[in-house]
């Protein structure tokens, strides 16, 4: 996998109303615009409950924080929720630096 590159994949729960996002490798500035048009999508289409596993995200830019607090917002508003799942400890030493791990996590 190229440094400056990610993959996110996305599955749906139908029988529990949630959308999962699994995202693996580097989400900097040069590729959160793709993560915050994935996001912004599901919730267009009234995925209003997403789970996202980041266990294996080696990096996570302020690009990247922000999106994630902007989709957790826009799903609050909507009525539903926003988590992340199995951070990794990158992903997690990221959030609690902005204090957003407790509200994420």
């Amino acid at each position: 996998m190229k440094k400056e590159n990610f993959v996110m994949i996305k599955e749906k729960d139908e029988d529990q109303g949630i959308t999962r996002f699994t995202v693996m490798g580097r989400v900097n500035s040069q590729n959160s615009s793709l993560l915050k048009f994935k996001l912004e999508d599901s919730l267009s289409y009234g995925e209003i409950n997403i789970v996202m596993n980041m266990a294996d995200v080696e990096f996570l830019s302020s690009d990247g924080k922000r999106i994630i607090l902007s989709t957790y917002k826009a799903a609050e508003k909507a009525g539903g929720k926003f988590r992340i799942e199995a951070p990794s400890k990158n992903v997690r030493n990221a959030l609690s630096m902005v204090a957003l791990e407790d509200m994420l996590i």
